[in-house]
């Protein structure tokens, strides 16, 4: 059995299953990237941080921290927007996988956290696949398997 006050590294999955709204049953600590000194950091220059080191889930964990009643919430919240979009993070990584074509960009993927890789990849994809298709390398081109689902709905729906 444990005390009140005591300390456990759990995962987040089962801190969200025990937090209850109406008792106080746990209490989160903020890992250090998410507090203040960090965040300061961030607001200097988000460039330059290596957020695969920090945390390799940096954004996802961090939405993650906001359900949890925490004071700093705001502040967390505002680092985590400020780190992606405020500062074009996110357009610089897009800018860097389309001009990339045949470079080794592994220097510059590991300071990225895993949801900007995914969008270095994406990038680098797209470019890949116009470059495929300008040389007359695409042999067809195919319907996105979005769009193939919703047609299929429009028929299911006119069939009721």
């Amino acid at each position: 059995s444990f005390v009140q006050g005591s300390k456990l590294e759990i995962p987040m999955w089962l801190a969200k299953g025990l937090r209850d709204s109406k008792r106080r049953i746990i209490s989160v600590e903020l890992p250090k990237i998410y507090k203040e000194a960090w965040r300061t950091v961030f607001s200097a220059d988000a460039n330059v941080v290596d957020l695969h080191k920090m945390g390799p889930y940096y954004y996802g964990f961090g939405s993650q921290l906001l359900n949890f009643d925490n004071p700093e919430n705001p502040e967390i919240a505002q680092t985590i927007l400020q780190a992606s979009i405020r500062t074009d993070r996110f357009r610089r990584i897009m800018d860097s996988s389309q001009n990339a074509y045949n470079e080794d960009t592994s220097m510059l993927v590991a300071r990225l956290d895993e949801l900007e890789r995914a969008l270095f990849r994406a990038g680098q994809k797209g470019l890949n696949d116009f470059q495929c298709w300008e040389k007359g390398q695409a042999s067809q081109i195919t319907v996105s398997s979005l769009v193939q689902n919703y047609g299929k709905r429009k028929f299911s729906d006119m069939d009721g």
